[in-house]
């Protein structure tokens, strides 16, 4: 085919050539296709190392990489236990500390720092060589790993063996810790109680009042309570444990007492009315009997020598004295109680009791003085044989079971019997010293009656 103008020139190809080009375009198309798959598994694995991910497949590195991370989580769980421990037992230390101040309990407290320092060195330990170690770096080396899990397993190793030195101290703790406990466990109700002793002390004083008794000394009492209540409110922590229950004993046992006398004040205001009665009874009865005083002298003068009533010349006037005096301090006695001043009345009372028991004894002197010469002067032999007669019964128990006395028994009693017999000699002449005789013999019957007591006590100790 020829060209014609405005048509361009075509060239022609024979028929086969055109389908073998064909063919071709084809086969390179399907060639194409059936390699994207193997291109892109090739291409996956670099795209996803890329943006700071690891790789899959890590081989030596991984393996000592995760066993590094084993270690570090085996060592993160010990120091944990061991602070946990530490901080329990830090409450024990404080416990045993607050109650005791003794040197058992100083040297826990100092043997406890010291660990404390050695459980602050190998956590620092630790620390650094967890610091030193970044296992999730994408470029760790299986070295590195394997150095980070030897520190790392080291640093387990010491926590441990350091937390087994703090369960041994914890363990040594027991005794002293039961202790403290068991003072800590008598803190509360010791303080409760010495809170009850007070208002049991404050509602015996309201009781008192209402009688019309006014207590000033017991309310002075109870308010200076006062401070030491406020300690016990402050507490043991504050104050110390020991300090605390000792002050709620004191309190309690001073409230307590408070108590019992306010409670017994109308008891003490009746019983000091009848003793001032009473004494005052007593007192006149004593002026009476000693105005009898003088005749019984008399008559001692009359028939005795002057040695067996010299003595009591001065008994009348001396009884006049006391009474005198004794009336004195009832009154001031009664102006007390008037004033509700029970000591000062108590004391006054007590101070009368004794000056007329003197009296009282002065002017019975007298009487039985002259009983007892008019007895020894009718016969005198009855004294003699009532101290002979105690005599051989100190000497009857100093032989008995024996060949021969103890020489410790015997010479006591053979001076008894020469101080007897020396006794009776004064009772020779006109006017003997009978007063002077019964005083000899009253001294040989005590010395013989020392004797057997000591005997007795020597054979019945076995000696």
């Amino acid at each position: 085919m020829t060209a014609t103008p405005g048509t361009p020139a075509t060239r022609t190809y024979p028929p086969s050539t055109a389908r073998v080009r064909g063919g071709s375009s084809a086969l390179r198309d399907t060639l194409t296709l059936m390699s994207l798959p193997l291109l892109a598994a090739l291409a996956l694995p670099a795209a996803f190392a890329g943006g700071g991910t690891r790789r899959w497949f890590g081989g030596r590195a991984e393996s000592q990489r995760a066993e590094a991370q084993a270690a570090k989580d085996a060592a993160a769980t010990a120091f944990y236990e061991l602070d946990t421990a530490q901080r329990e037992l830090s409450i024990s230390v404080e416990t045993i500390t607050a109650v005791d101040d003794s040197p058992a309990a100083r040297r826990v407290a100092s043997d406890f720092a010291a660990l404390g320092l050695r459980i602050d060195e190998v956590s620092q330990r630790y620390i650094q060589a967890v610091d030193a170690h970044d296992l999730d770096r994408d470029d760790l080396e299986a070295s590195a790993a394997s150095r980070a899990r030897s520190e790392l397993t080291a640093a387990k190793d010491e926590l441990l063996r350091t937390r087994q030195e703090l369960d041994r101290f914890g363990s040594s703790l027991a005794p002293l810790l039961g202790k403290a406990e068991t003072q800590l466990a008598r803190v509360a109700p010791a303080v409760e109680r010495a809170r009850q002793a007070l208002l049991a002390a404050s509602n015996a004083l309201d009781a008192a009042r209402e009688k019309g008794l006014r207590a000033d000394d017991l309310a002075g009492r109870l308010a200076a309570l006062s401070p030491e209540l406020t300690k016990l409110n402050q507490g043991a922590g504050q104050h110390g444990v020991q300090q605390t229950l000792e002050r709620a004993e004191r309190v309690q046992r001073e409230a307590g007492a408070i108590r019992a006398e306010a409670e017994r004040l109308p008891a003490l205001a009746a019983e000091t009315d009848h003793r001032l009665v009473s004494l005052r009874t007593r007192a006149q009865a004593l002026t009476t009997r000693a105005g009898q005083v003088d005749p019984v002298l008399s008559e001692l003068r009359r028939r005795f020598a002057a040695a067996c009533w010299q003595d009591l010349q001065q008994v009348p006037e001396q009884a006049a004295q006391n009474v005198r005096q004794a009336e004195l301090k009832l009154r001031e006695a009664q102006s007390a109680r008037e004033a509700q001043r029970w000591p000062d009345a108590t004391s006054l009372l007590s101070t009368v009791r004794a000056l007329l028991n003197t009296t009282d004894e002065a002017v019975s002197a007298a009487g039985e003085r002259l009983t007892r010469l008019n007895a020894v002067q009718k016969d005198p032999q009855a004294e003699i044989e009532r101290t002979r007669f105690a005599i051989r019964d100190a000497q009857r128990l100093a032989m008995s079971g024996r060949t021969a006395p103890d020489p410790r028994h015997a010479a006591p009693l053979d001076e008894a019997v020469g101080r007897l017999e020396r006794a009776v000699a004064t009772l020779q002449g006109r006017h003997p010293d009978y007063w002077h005789f019964l005083t000899e013999t009253d001294a040989v019957r005590r010395a013989a009656a020392g004797v057997v007591a000591r005997i007795r006590e020597e054979r019945g100790g076995g000696r």
